[in-house]
C-alpha cells in the first residue's frame, strides 16, 4: 500500500486522546485535520499539533448535534474515536458510556449522512471487547459475545457492538463507505487512558507499587501504537476495506499481566514491589487476535514487539513533566 492519503478533510473526533492525536500528527503534514474533542483526555499537549497550520481543533461534546454539524462541513474522511473507555470509567459512569458511545455514533452518523458532499470513508473504531470473555484467535466472523445485564463492564462492549450495526446499516441503507476497527490492547507513548501498560510504567519509574487486579494469569496481546497508526491508514486507503470489520493488533505481543509487570519492572529498572489487590469487576481472561484477514487485505503487519515497544515508552514517559505522572 503505497498511495498516499494526501489533500483530504479529515475529521478525527476523540482527536485530543491517545490514539487520535497519533492519528492527526501521522496525516497533518498532508492534509487539513479537523480534531473535535471535549477534552476530558488531553494527549495533545505532549505534541506541536495546536499551533499546526494544517489542523483546526475543535472543542465540544460528541452529544452536541449543532456543533457536530459544524464539524463534519466538508469532510472528506471521518475517523470516529470519541468514546468512554476503560473498564474502571465503565463501571462508574455507565450511563454516560451508553450515552457517548451510543447516541454520540448516532448523532454523527446522522450530521454526516446529511452533508450534500459523500464521505470517501468513516472509520469506526470499535473494541476486541465484542468478542466476549474469552477472545483466542478471534476472527471477524466470529459471534460477538455480551455479559451479563448486572455486570456494568460490559455496558462498554454493548454500546460498541451496536455502534458497528448503525454504521454497517448506514452502509447498506445509504452506501457509506465504513471500515470496523477492533484494536487489541494498543500501547505506547503518551497514553491518557487507562492500560496495564501505562499504570505500570508509570509507576514503575517512579518505584512505586504495582498493582495487579487479581491473579495477574490474565493473558493479553499487545500492539504498540505505530502499528495500529500504520493498520488504520491501510484501513483508510483500501477500497476493498469498504463495509469490512478488521482486528488490528499483534498476536506476537502475548503475555499474563503478571508476566508483563514484571518485564516492565526489568526493563525500566525499577525497584517497585509487585502488589496483588482483590477485582472488584470481571475481567477478560484471554484476549488473543487472529490479524490474518488485515494482513491478507490490507497489508497489515506489526513490527513492534513487546520489548522494544515497552523500552520506547519507558523512555518517553522518564521525559514528561513530573506532574503528569501523576
Amino acid at each position: 500500500m503505497n498511495k498516499i492519503i494526501a489533500n483530504k478533510k479529515i475529521l478525527i473526533t476523540g482527536g485530543a486522546g491517545f490514539i487520535g492525536s497519533h492519528l492527526a500528527e501521522k496525516l497533518a503534514k498532508d492534509n487539513q485535520i479537523v480534531i473535535y474533542d471535549n477534552f476530558h483526555r488531553n494527549a495533545l499537549k505532549y505534541t506541536k499539533l495546536p499551533n499546526h497550520p494544517q489542523v483546526k481543533i475543535i472543542k465540544g461534546d460528541i452529544l452536541d448535534i449543532q456543533r457536530l454539524n459544524e464539524a463534519v462541513d466538508e469532510v472528506d474522511i471521518v475517523i470516529h474515536l470519541a468514546a468512554i473507555a476503560g473498564v474502571e470509567s465503565v463501571i462508574v459512569t455507565p450511563l454516560d458510556t451508553l450515552d457517548i458511545n451510543l447516541m454520540g455514533t448516532y448523532n454523527l452518523l446522522r450530521a454526516i449522512n446529511g452533508k450534500s458532499k459523500k464521505i470517501q470513508k468513516f472509520i469506526f473504531y470499535s473494541t476486541s471487547e465484542v468478542y466476549g470473555p474469552f477472545v483466542y484467535q478471534a476472527h471477524e466472523d466470529s459471534m460477538t459475545t455480551q455479559g451479563k445485564v448486572s455486570q456494568q463492564r460490559w455496558a462498554y462492549s454493548t454500546s460498541k457492538i451496536a455502534g458497528e450495526h448503525w454504521a454497517y446499516a448506514y452502509y447498506k441503507q445509504y452506501k457509506l463507505p465504513i471500515v470496523i476497527i477492533r484494536p487489541f490492547n494498543v500501547y505506547g507513548p503518551r497514553q491518557v487512558g487507562e492500560s496495564a501498560i501505562h499504570k505500570f510504567i508509570v509507576e514503575a519509574i517512579q518505584n512505586k507499587p504495582l498493582e495487579i487486579y487479581g491473579s495477574g494469569n490474565q493473558i493479553r496481546a499487545w500492539c504498540y501504537i505505530d502499528d495500529m497508526i500504520q493498520g488504520t491508514l491501510s484501513a483508510i486507503k483500501n477500497q476493498r476495506s469498504t463495509g469490512e470489520i478488521y482486528n488490528i493488533g499483534n498476536p506476537e505481543g502475548t503475555i499474563t499481566v503478571l508476566e508483563l509487570a514484571k518485564k516492565i519492572k526489568k526493563i525500566a529498572r525499577s525497584s517497585s514491589p509487585l502488589v496483588f489487590k482483590k477485582r472488584n469487576y470481571p475481567d477478560i481472561e484471554l484476549r488473543i487476535p487472529s490479524i490474518i484477514k488485515a494482513q491478507k487485505e490490507l497489508g497489515y503487519k506489526p513490527k513492534v514487539d513487546l520489548d522494544d515497544g515497552i523500552k520506547k515508552t519507558v523512555s518517553w514517559w522518564r521525559n514528561v513533566k513530573k506532574e503528569d505522572l501523576e
